[in-house]
Formats: C-alpha cells, structure tokens, sequence
C-alpha cells in the first residue's frame, strides 16, 4: 500500500508541477549555471546506492588551487531560498517513481556515514529513504545527528500509512514556517564523523 500511495503522489505531483519545475530549471541554469540538476551517489534501502537528482543551489566557486569553496561560501541568496522553501527537493519525485525512494523515509545520506554508523543507527536504512521524514519534522537540521538517526529508527519501528499523511501533512507546516533549515553557524549540517568518534572528542 505504501508504494501504490508513493507512486500516486508523486505521478500526480509532477503532472501538476511539471511547467513549475521547468520555470525552476530556467532560473538554477539563470542564476548558478549548468547543469541545472544536481545528482549525487546515496544509500537506499539495505544501503543499496542510487543516483539522487535535485535542483542546483550552489556555484562552482573555487580556491586558486581549484578546490571547491566551502558550502556556506557557495551558497547564493537564491540558493538559500530553493532550499528554505525545499523547491530543490521536487526533482526527488522521479527518484520515487523508480522506486529509489518513498515520499517518506529517512532522508539519504552521502555514501560514506555508512561505516560509521552504529548498529542501531544502521537501520534507517530497512526502509527506503524519503523526500521528508519524521526527523524533518521534528527539527531538520536543527538536531543533532544523534537526534536524527533516533528519530529515523523510530520512524522504522512504527511505519504506517496514517504516519505517513501526518509527516507529509507536517511536512508543509515546516515548509511554510521555514523552520530548521540549518544548524547553527552551517550552511546546512557539519559533517558526520560518528558517535563514537565524537564521544571520544
């Protein structure tokens, strides 16, 4: 039933937002460059990797010595808003057609947490990953890491349809407010090092 609900709304969301999401294109392409999407390697289900699609919100700046600039430098007012108002996020709709993620799951992270998980930390990723999720609604990035993998296993262990409206549903309140968009003094989150590593700090 989760998939069948995945796939219906987000067919129907792209239908809808299709001439949106072009104007979208334009503007990233405009304004920061080509090419408009951004793809990235992330963990799926069972830590399965995929090709993750979302609309550009950084330059290419660099330093003299051709290293990429850090985020918070490349990171352009309109950037900023794309991801204040999550518009970056709609390219994701396709990845859940293909069935690489849900509508609502854990959101996927980069390739390399996956060994510093713990065990417990490790099963977010029983589930497919997701456009928004329980931790997005319960602070984003304003938690901890912590605080998020608590939060995602939680979601884990009590998955449910009725759940998942609730999330969608919050989803757009936190939208609207723009509530937790970054942790203090980042552009978005610091780097995972893992729990361990960090307790011993």
């Amino acid at each position: 039933m989760k998939r069948s609900f995945d796939v219906l709304l987000a067919s129907l969301a792209l239908t809808l937002l299709a001439l949106p999401l072009l104007c979208l294109v334009w503007l990233v392409r405009r304004r920061l460059g080509s090419p408009a999407f951004f793809r990235q390697t992330r963990p799926g289900r069972r830590g399965r990797p995929f090709q993750m699609i979302k609309l550009r919100t950084m330059t290419d700046a660099r330093e003299s010595d051709g290293r990429l600039l850090p985020d918070a430098d490349r990171l352009t007012h309109f950037g900023r808003v794309l991801r204040a108002s999550s518009l970056d996020e709609l390219p994701e709709l396709w990845n859940v057609l293909k069935g690489d993620m849900s509508l609502v799951g854990p959101r996927p992270l980069l390739m390399e947490y996956l060994p510093l998980y713990s065990p417990e930390q490790a099963r977010r990723h029983e589930v497919r990953p997701g456009i928004t999720g329980w931790a997005q609604v319960n602070g984003r990035n304003a938690l901890s890491w912590e605080q998020k993998f608590n939060l995602d296993v939680w979601y884990v262990d009590h998955q449910s349809l009725r759940l998942d409206i609730k999330i969608l549903w919050l989803t757009v309140r936190k939208v609207l407010v723009r509530d937790g968009i970054s942790a203090v003094g980042e552009a978005t989150m610091p780097r995972f090092i893992g729990t361990q590593v960090r307790d011993k700090q």
